[in-house]
């Protein structure tokens, strides 16, 4: 029987309980596998090696290779700190400039932010006499 663990009296409702039996095990659905077909055997082999750790995957790996130079190359200036990503910067275009004079106006503090002010011409009138 399945346990309940409600208060049926603060409910004042009737709780039903269902009785869970085990259903018999009966011949799987479906077409039958044949343990001695090729590919049965080829997939056990595959999942003794793999258990083993003796599985290869992908590609193998040529030692000596172009890429393969190129690859320890990139580790060492991983290591190093010397790996520079992305495009190299050009000192001499417009925007690098308009950059480098930004910033030199910032260090000397006469960069201003923001809008600039209006400057309203003021009319003398009868009120601000």
């Amino acid at each position: 029987m399945k346990k309940v663990n409600v208060n049926v009296e603060k409910l004042g409702k009737k709780v039903t309980t269902k009785k869970v039996t085990a259903k018999k095990v009966t011949a799987k659905k479906g077409r039958p596998v044949d343990a001695s077909s090729k590919r049965q055997i080829r997939l056990a082999e595959l999942a003794e090696r793999r258990a083993n750790g003796t599985l290869k995957k992908g590609r193998p790996i040529v030692e000596g290779s172009v890429r393969q130079l190129r690859l320890v190359e990139l580790e060492k200036k991983r290591k190093n700190g010397t790996l520079k990503k992305g495009r190299p910067v050009s000192k001499t275009s417009a925007r690098q400039i308009r950059l480098a004079d930004i910033a030199k106006r910032k260090a000397d503090g006469t960069f201003k932010l923001g809008r600039p002010t209006k400057i309203e011409d003021v009319v003398a009138t009868e009120e601000t006499k």
